[in-house]
This record gives structure tokens, C-alpha cells and sequence, in this order.
């Protein structure tokens, strides 16, 4: 695809209707919540089916390869509201979720020749979108490293409530997660996905996935209680 059809594929993204309640699939109230309870995990694993290769996943697989801009409309209101909110959960603002999301389309067009249908597409899909958020918040890693200390400074602004409050030290914790270990957390409590489907996602296995999503809440666990009587 030349730049000029990329530049076409990024403005029929841009343009499409925002889905409802793209940013919220569940509020941070409930996030607190699965901090709070101090509920087991069962690591305990049925053996998983080998995933057949799927002929419709290599056609959408073809059609994104060939800059079908139908094609990624489609996979758009079919998954955009999902996508949009996975990345501002890793992200934090809506604005760098939206050009994470474009972003990832274009990989998918450049990387679509090359998908084998080890993984379902959609799996591949997420998989691309949440390597494009790690790279976001290296990026955004050094910029914060090279800022002056006082334009960090001039960016604080005091919460309006008490919710406000829980609500940010709650996203600072997450925030603070090595980078596996807040994903599984943001994709299993907030976007409700299964250990089966994170598991694909992040090139792990299901066992790997329910471990991680234990010894997180753990250590969440903790923090927020230290936070509590803070």
C-alpha cells in the first residue's frame, strides 16, 4: 500500500462513528472491587483444543494485506470499541488510545501477507494492538525522562472528591505494573476476557495467564490497603 492509501485507510478509521461506551467496558469502581476481594484463583487447566486454521480469518487476513478499506471498516465496528478500550486502559487518555488503534491497523495491513492462522485473527489483531501500547509507553517513558522537572509539576492538578482520589491511585497502581502483569490484570477484569483468549493475545499459556492474574491481585491487594490508611 503507498502512503497516499495508507493516509486514505487512517482517514476511513478516523471517520467512522465512535462506538457507546468505548472507554468504560467496566467502570474502575469495579476494578477496586476485584482488588479488594481476596478471591483464590483456581490454576487448574483442561487441556485446550488445537485451533484450526480458519479460512475466513485468512481472507480477512488477504483483504487487510491488500488495503480493502470494506474489510477494515468492518473489522473496525466489529472490534473498535474493544480495541479503543484495551488501549486506553494501558494508556491512560483517549487520545493516545485513538492513535493507538490507527496505528495498529496500519501494522495489520503491513503485517497481514505474513499471518499464518497459528493464532485466530483476532487474537493477532489484539496481539498487534498491544505491542503498539508497550512501544506507546516506552516512547512515552523517555519523553517523561527528557521533560523538565517543573513542566511535570505544572501538570498536577488536585482531585475534585474523594472518589477522584481512590480513582487515581487505583490507575496509579495499575499504571505502576510491570507491563505483562497490567495487561493480563486490565484484560481479564476490565475487558472480560478469558485466560484462553489473554493467553493467545500475549504468547503465553493459560496457566502462565491465571498466575499472573493471581500474584497481580495480590500484590494490588496490598498496595490499596497500604494506600487505605494512608
Amino acid at each position: 500500500m503507498s502512503l497516499r492509501a495508507e493516509i486514505f485507510l487512517v482517514n476511513v478509521i478516523s471517520n467512522l462513528p465512535l462506538p457507546s461506551g468505548v472507554y468504560a467496558v467496566r467502570p474502575m469502581d469495579a476494578v477496586a472491587a476485584a482488588v479488594d476481594l481476596n478471591t483464590s484463583v483456581n490454576l487448574t487447566i483442561a487441556p485446550q483444543p488445537t485451533p484450526r486454521l480458519s479460512e475466513e480469518d485468512l481472507r480477512l487476513a488477504r483483504a487487510c494485506a491488500e488495503g480493502d478499506s470494506e474489510v477494515f471498516a468492518a473489522i473496525y465496528r466489529k472490534h473498535g470499541e474493544r480495541m479503543k478500550s484495551i488501549a486506553y486502559h494501558q494508556l491512560g487518555n483517549r487520545s493516545d488510545a485513538e492513535d493507538a488503534v490507527q496505528e495498529t491497523f496500519l501494522k495489520v495491513h503491513r503485517a497481514a501477507a505474513g499471518y499464518n492462522g497459528e493464532a485466530a485473527f483476532t487474537t493477532w489483531l489484539y496481539r498487534i494492538l498491544v505491542n503498539t501500547c508497550y512501544d506507546m509507553l516506552r516512547k512515552r517513558s523517555r519523553r517523561i525522562r527528557e521533560t523538565p522537572i517543573d513542566e511535570l509539576v505544572a501538570d498536577v492538578r488536585p482531585a475534585n472528591a474523594v472518589d477522584d482520589v481512590k480513582r487515581m491511585a487505583l490507575r496509579k497502581l495499575l499504571h505502576d505494573l510491570p507491563e505483562q502483569r497490567r495487561t493480563v490484570f486490565s484484560l481479564f477484569e476490565i475487558e472480560g476476557l478469558s485466560h484462553a483468549e489473554i493467553a493467545g493475545i500475549l504468547d503465553i499459556t493459560e496457566g502462565n495467564s491465571k498466575w499472573i492474574l493471581f500474584s497481580t491481585k495480590k500484590q494490588l491487594q496490598e498496595q490499596w490497603k497500604k494506600a487505605a490508611k494512608s
